[in-house]
């Protein structure tokens, strides 16, 4: 018998529209939404051109995901970013370099993939998503 999915929720992340949830788990898998640098509680986009500190609000909007799905940081297996421009990977990947600094303890580093696109909301310099394996 196959596992149900469970939807995740958590006002420590930005609201998702109505089309997707913030995260879903399946048994120990969990994957979580892109989220964007929006602030968690009025949804607004924060840190305009500033992409080190969307970087930042940006993976703790995931964190919040992560930690409301049973996970943690350390329980990622890969993440995906979605940059608007070439130009800012250098300060995107200090910031996530940092992030992982303080949140994965065992050392190994989560699989990772970027992409420079173009992204839904004007104001938005990065977009996250995430997988953890849970347990």
């Amino acid at each position: 018998m196959s596992e149900a999915k469970t939807e995740i929720r958590t006002e420590g992340a930005p609201t998702p529209l109505p089309v997707f949830s913030q995260g879903v788990r399946k048994g120990p898998i969990l994957q979580v939404s892109g989220q964007g640098p929006q602030d968690p509680a009025t949804g607004e986009y924060l840190h305009a051109g500033d992409v080190k500190a969307q970087t930042r609000r940006t993976l703790e909007n995931v964190r919040a995901i992560l930690e409301a799905g049973g996970a943690s940081v350390g329980d990622v297996v890969m993440f995906r970013v979605y940059l608007t421009r070439r130009a800012d990977f250098g300060p995107m990947n200090e910031e996530y370099a940092a992030f992982l600094e303080e949140h994965v303890k065992d050392g190994v580093k989560p699989c990772r993939t970027t992409l420079i696109a173009e992204l839904p909301n004007e104001a938005m310099l990065v977009e996250i998503d995430a997988q953890a394996v849970v347990g």
